[in-house]
């Protein structure tokens, strides 16, 4: 029998850990220098993370990795393939039921980052998706709340098992409403690339909310870059950006991004459609097109390029 709150438990011990190496960070007599981004974090001294209200300048929760194969095995030991489809899987046949079938899972992977899964397992009815497999007739989510039955260790590995169904169902996956998205951090520079695909479920472009409609069968889809400076969480303006799609057997494609505006913020992009033979994304960001004050020059002074792997 599980222990109600492990998992309560465990996030608590995770935050003590923090905490204990947040002070040990600590240096007497304190100092001015900004915090400083390492490859695997922020590295800030106790006064500076007081000083910027508790938490450093810029930063957000990153779900910790885990391991995949054992978080599949959490999914057949909760039997979440009673209500949800894997394509591809080979868990035990279910008979259909209505009443508690979720969305399918199939390609899932490539449209929500690791915190929404986690949030999603623990606390279901943060976020209501309206529509059948998704909400009660009490218009709440269907979908249990495991937070009283999995210790952290196990959410953490089902998140990563989560994560790996990429590029399976794409109707199942909901592809048309949810933008693909992939992120990496390049010193100051954290790039947030995402596609939407042509058309939309509703019949409306999902292009960052800039236009809106019944889709045609010729219209393109929308190619989205988000810069944001790691170190002070503001979006980046006034930067030439461009990316370049390489297919197998394919000459590059070069693609000038424009600054804009939308539902979904600001970002640069472009109405292009990127074909399902797409290989890698390179985007190119260059010197920022305003004068830098010497305590930007160095981290953003010499502009980035960041390359995603857009086959998985």
């Amino acid at each position: 029998m599980q222990i109600r709150w492990r998992l309560v438990a465990s996030m608590a011990v995770l935050a003590t850990g923090i905490a204990a190496g947040a002070q040990g960070q600590h240096v007497h007599g304190g100092s001015s220098s900004a915090p400083t981004s390492t490859g695997s974090g922020i590295t800030i001294t106790m006064d500076e993370l007081h000083r910027a209200g508790g938490v450093p300048p810029g930063w957000r929760f990153s779900w910790p990795g885990g391991d995949a194969a054992k978080g599949r095995e959490v999914f057949a030991k909760l039997e979440c393939y009673q209500c949800h489809e894997v394509k591809g899987e080979t868990f035990p046949a279910v008979a259909p039921d209505p009443s508690r079938r979720g969305p399918a899972l199939s390609g899932m992977g490539d449209h929500h980052p690791a915190e929404y899964f986690a949030e999603s397992i623990v606390n279901p009815n943060a976020v209501i998706v309206a529509g059948p497999g998704h909400t009660g007739p009490d218009g709440r989510s269907i979908m249990p709340d495991y937070r009283d039955s999995l210790t952290l260790a196990e959410t953490i590995d089902l998140v990563a098992y989560l994560r790996t169904l990429t590029g399976g169902d794409e109707q199942g996956a909901h592809h048309a409403m949810e933008p693909m998205a992939r992120e990496q951090t390049a010193g100051r520079y954290r790039v947030r690339l995402a596609y939407q695909a042509p058309g939309g479920a509703d019949g409306h472009r999902h292009d960052g909310g800039h236009q809106h409609g019944p889709a045609s069968p010729a219209a393109s889809g929308h190619l989205m870059v988000f810069v944001v400076d790691v170190t002070t969480g503001e979006p980046l303006p006034y930067l030439p950006v461009s990316a370049t799609l390489r297919s197998e057997g394919g000459a590059p494609r070069v693609v000038r991004l424009a600054p804009m505006l939308g539902g979904t913020g600001f970002h640069y992009g472009a109405d292009v459609t990127v074909p399902a033979t797409t290989k890698t994304i390179t985007v190119a960001i260059g010197k920022p097109t305003v004068p830098l004050m010497p305590s930007a020059a160095a981290g953003l002074g010499a502009g980035a390029q960041v390359r995603f792997d857009w086959s998985q």
